[in-house]
């Protein structure tokens, strides 16, 4: 796949899991799982389900400019929550964010993300036009 270009963030996690930040391929790109952490290893938003979605998507949209798109380009998102009741503040976030571009969207609780702390993982797929 010569058109296959890994963005990857730089975290240590990216080598030890073997993943990247997002994969582009051709004019699709794929946003692999994105939790509230920082650049130096700490969650934002402890606590705020609203304020973890809003930094998760402030950090897909640098990964997705590193690709070459923009969050326009975002056709699904996939959220995951550990307590679904807390699904409208995730959905205000989400909204701030999509409600003009209004990716397919999924969201699922789930018993546990990767660390105490975490509200909310999400993970999103853009397509862009062929240059």
């Amino acid at each position: 796949m010569s058109d296959r270009q890994n963005i990857a963030s730089g975290t240590i996690w990216e080598d030890i899991a073997g993943f990247s930040r997002a994969v582009r391929i051709g004019s699709v790109i794929h946003v692999s799982g994105t939790t509230a952490t920082d650049d130096q290893g700490n969650i934002v938003g402890i606590g705020d389900p609203y304020q973890q979605t809003a930094y998760i998507i402030k950090k897909i949209e640098r990964a997705l400019k590193e690709a070459g798109a923009t969050l326009n380009n975002v056709v699904r998102t996939r959220i995951y929550v550990t307590d679904v009741s807390q699904w409208e503040a995730v959905a205000r976030a989400h909204g701030e964010f999509f409600a003009s571009i209004r990716p397919a969207n999924t969201l699922i609780e789930v018993s546990a993300l990767v660390g105490e702390g975490y509200l909310v993982e999400m993970e999103a797929e853009a397509v862009i036009q062929p240059s």
